[in-house]
């Protein structure tokens, strides 16, 4: 079976962005060991899970990067990488390398969990998320801890029903200033 990762910025009080969606407190001035560990998790990756939210920013801007001639590998894997974009609301785009998936999410991902290839990776905004969670569809957790308290804003956790137990796996510090919480589900 697949494995699903999920990799998530979050302040230190657990919050992915702000109440309005405001994504200023992230570091985005990554070091070299952040983006070796990002580029380590993802090699394996071969298909991408967005939420329609994230998707419209996320998909046009790795596009943009990937047409610098200094692009990297990791840049070509974000753009040639087939997605799954879960959407109630859009019936057609014009993104390439990317399908839309308008059923339940549940049997959605649980059908390509299945499915022969490699892992599959998830970036979302907190609704996507908070549904993946949810249903404990997630393997892999990787959060991103931001030095950042914002007080209040989105979580992902909020629409779990009951208790969620997890696994540390692995805690580390970047020299950008952020940490690292990898945990495994089922423990």
């Amino acid at each position: 079976m697949r494995k699903l990762k999920l990799q998530m910025q979050l302040s230190v009080d657990g919050f992915v962005a702000g109440p309005n969606g405001e994504m200023d407190w992230i570091t985005w001035n990554w070091s070299d060991d952040i983006k070796a560990y990002v580029q380590e998790v993802t090699e394996p990756v071969d298909t991408i899970l967005l939420g329609r939210v994230l998707a419209e920013g996320f998909i046009p801007v790795w596009k943009e990067r990937s047409a610098d001639p200094s692009a990297d590998a990791f840049t070509h894997k974000m753009v040639n990488a087939p997605k799954l974009v879960f959407t109630k609301t859009l019936t057609a785009h014009g993104w390439e390398n990317t399908t839309l998936a308008t059923g339940d999410i549940v049997e959605e991902v649980t059908k390509l969990k299945n499915a022969d290839g490699g892992d599959i990776v998830a970036y979302g905004g907190a609704r996507f998320a908070a549904s993946l969670i949810k249903y404990n569809l997630i393997d892999e957790y990787h959060f991103f801890i931001n030095p950042t308290v914002i007080g209040k804003g989105m979580s992902i956790f909020n629409a779990l029903d009951t208790k969620l137990s997890l696994k540390l796996e692995r805690a580390q510090q970047f020299e950008c200033g952020i940490s690292l919480l990898k945990y495994t589900s089922g423990i």
